[in-house]
C-alpha cells in the first residue's frame, strides 16, 4: 500500500525519537516547553523527516544492490517524488523554526544543510558519522534557542548536553555503516564502552559534577572538602539514574550481541537498539536539569516507538 511504503521511506517508527532533542534543550536552559519549543518540535520532525526521504533518494542504486526490497528500488516510491517530498519538508521546517525567532532559524538553517550534506555526501565518507552527531546536537540547541530563557551557567548546560547526545549518534553512526555487510567486532565493542561511559556521564549535573556535601569550617564558614562524601540522593538523582541504566540496557544488549555475531540482522538490530536508546537518553538530559515531567513524558514514548518498530523497521 501507498501509505506503507511512505511510512519505510520516512522510517516514521524513528521519529518518537525526534521531540526529546528539543525538550531536552529546553530543560538544560532551564524553561518549561512552550509554544515556541512546540514551533521547534515541528521543525524538527519536518528536517528529520526531510533526511530519511533523501536519504534514501541519494542511496537509491545502493538499495537497489542491497536493499531491493526497499520503497524507491521496488518501484513502490519514485525517486522524484522522494527528493520532492525532501525538499517540501525542508521548507516546512524552515518555516517553522521562523516562527520561533530568528536565532531558531539561524539554528535551523545549519541543521539542514548539515542534513542535506550528510546525504548527498559525507555519509560514505569517514566524516559521515560526525556529520550526523552535528545534527543532532544541532537539534538540541534549536529546542534551547527557541524556547528562549538564559541557561544556568550560561550556555554550558546546552552545550554538554548537545554533546552527549552527539557523541551517542556518533557512536550509532558508527555502526550503521556496517549494517549490510556487518563483519565488525570493533565498533560495536566501542560503541558499548561509549554507551556506558555516556551513560555514567548523562547523570552528572549539568556543570560536570555531583551535589557533595560541604562541612563547616572552624570559623562557621562553608568550605569545600576534596573527597567528601555526597549528599543523601533526591527523587531527582534517583529518577536520572533510573533513567541512564535504562538507556545503556536499551543499546548495549543488541551491541554486545553484535560484537559477539557481527551478521547483518544483528548489526542492524544494535543500530535500532541505538536509536531506541534516543529517548531514555534525552530523558536523561531532561530529569538531570530538574525537568521530571518532561523526562517522564519523553519515556512515555519508549512503549510506542517500540510497539510501531514491529511494524516500520528503523533502519
Amino acid at each position: 500500500m501507498t501509505w506503507r511504503a511512505w511510512a519505510e521511506l520516512l522510517r516514521v517508527s524513528a521519529l518518537f525519537t525526534v521531540p526529546g532533542d528539543a525538550l531536552a534543550g529546553a530543560a538544560a536552559v532551564g524553561v518549561r516547553p512552550n509554544g515556541r519549543t512546540l514551533l521547534a518540535v515541528g521543525s524538527s520532525l519536518c528536517l528529520y523527516e526531510a533526511g530519511m526521504a533523501l536519504n534514501d533518494w541519494a542511496d537509491r542504486e545502493v538499495d537497489a544492490v542491497e536493499r531491493p526490497h526497499r520503497p524507491i528500488p521496488s518501484g513502490r516510491v519514485s525517486a522524484g517524488a522522494a527528493l520532492g517530498a525532501a525538499g517540501a519538508l525542508t521548507g516546512a521546517g524552515l518555516v517553522l523554526a521562523s516562527r520561533a525567532g530568528r536565532p531558531a532559524l539561524a539554528v535551523a538553517s545549519a541543521l539542514s544543510a548539515t542534513v542535506w550534506s550528510y546525504d548527498l555526501y559525507f555519509k560514505h565518507t569517514a566524516g559521515g558519522p560526525a556529520a550526523m552527531a552535528a545534527a543532532r546536537g544541532l537539534d538540541l540547541v534549536l529546542g534551547a534557542v527557541a524556547t528562549g530563557g538564559t541557561a544556568r551557567g550560561g550556555r554550558r548546560p546546552v552545550l554538554a548536553s548537545a554533546a552527549v547526545l552527539s557523541a551517542h549518534t556518533y557512536a550509532v553512526t558508527s555502526v550503521s555503516r556496517h549494517e549490510a555487510q556487518g563483519g565488525s567486532t570493533a565498533v560495536p565493542l566501542a560503541a558499548l564502552a561509549a554507551t556506558i561511559g555516556l551513560g555514567a556521564l548523562a547523570t552528572r549535573g549539568p556543570r560536570g559534577g555531583g551535589v557533595r556535601a560541604v562541612p563547616e569550617a572552624p570559623d562557621g564558614a562553608p568550605r569545600r572538602v576534596r573527597g567528601a562524601p555526597p549528599v543523601p540522593l533526591t527523587p531527582a538523582h534517583l529518577a536520572t539514574t533510573a533513567f541512564a541504566a535504562a538507556y545503556i540496557r536499551t543499546a548495549a544488549k543488541p551491541l554486545l550481541h553484535a560484537a559477539f555475531n557481527p551478521s547483518p540482522p544483528l548489526t542492524q538490530r544494535a543500530v535500532g537498539g541505538g536509536i531506541r536508546a534516543m529517548m531514555p537518553l534525552q530523558a536523561t538530559l531532561a530529569a538531570r536539569t530538574g525537568a521530571g515531567a518532561t523526562a517522564l513524558a519523553l519515556m512515555s514514548l519508549v512503549p510506542l516507538a517500540r510497539k510501531l518498530a514491529r511494524k516500520v523497521s528503523l533502519t
